[in-house]
């Protein structure tokens, strides 16, 4: 009796019995209720939460490296602003690369600009206070090409205090447009002081590109413009600003700047004097 009585007082106290299955589920003896305990959402968590670490890992290293890339573009290029106007330029300073691109190498023109309804013509700005050269502009085409050979040049523009340097002499008379493109000549307006470098390889290639495109046909023409880039009161260019576009496509089309430096020398702008080394 007393045994029976103790069993009875355990079945009230413990109303079931709980069984732990093999695959983690609990089934009371009693109303057969399962609770299934499921942790994979844990474990989804933890790999999401991971990779997220590495994505943004990826994301930090990603962004220093178009930062660096950046950098080194812009120290290696020396690319003026796309809207720099002379001024700009006249700031600038040499540092390595002779020729540098202006613009996205898109030159300044107008749709009037680029209008042949006159026909082929070419314009020299007057000298300024200090007797420099300004800017030349042409529409070119093969009409205004020159047959007959040039003569010497004989017109010292400002700045121009040339001696013999290793290899030649330091300066030339440089053409603003070369004479293979208008026949001009001994023009004070169309002549500057341009050290040897500036004047061939650097303007020339350019000037060989647009002989080139004119000579395949009559119709060809080229809206161009050449403007000497002083700083101040200075008598020797900075540079110069070479810009064309041929009309009707872009078969020649540029917008560049080019340093008037030459390796080796010191140059001072001031007055156009220079020193070895």
């Amino acid at each position: 009796m007393k045994k029976l009585t103790r069993i009875l007082l355990l079945m009230t106290l413990v109303p079931s019995i709980a069984l732990l299955t093999d695959n983690g589920q609990i089934v009371t003896a009693k109303n057969k209720t399962e609770i299934v305990k499921d942790y994979s959402y844990q474990k989804k968590t933890k790999k999401l939460v991971t990779k997220n670490k590495k994505l943004k890992q990826s994301i930090t290293e990603l962004q220093k490296e178009i930062q660096d890339n950046q950098k080194f573009i812009s120290e290696h290029t020396n690319k003026p602003d796309p809207t720099a106007d002379t001024t700009d330029l006249a700031n600038m300073n040499y540092s390595g690369t002779q020729e540098i691109i202006v613009n996205d190498n898109k030159p300044n023109f107008s749709q009037d600009d680029l209008s042949t309804a006159k026909g082929a013509w070419q314009q020299y700005g007057d000298l300024d206070n200090l007797n420099r050269v300004s800017a030349a502009n042409a529409l070119l085409n093969i009409s205004l090409m020159p047959t007959a050979k040039r003569e010497p040049l004989h017109v010292d523009p400002t700045g121009w205090h040339n001696k013999k340097i290793n290899g030649g002499w330091l300066y030339n008379r440089s053409h603003l447009i070369g004479y293979q493109l208008t026949g001009q000549n001994n023009n004070p307006k169309n002549l500057m002081t341009g050290t040897r470098s500036l004047n061939s390889p650097e303007m020339l290639a350019h000037e060989m590109d647009i002989a080139y495109y004119l000579k395949q046909s009559g119709s060809h023409y080229v809206r161009y413009r050449v403007t000497p880039i002083f700083r101040g009161d200075e008598l020797l260019a900075r540079g110069v600003q070479m810009e064309a576009q041929s009309v009707g496509d872009n078969s020649v089309q540029f917008n560049v700047y080019i340093f008037n430096v030459e390796s080796g020398i010191t140059l001072n702008y001031t007055d156009g004097t220079s020193q070895v080394g």
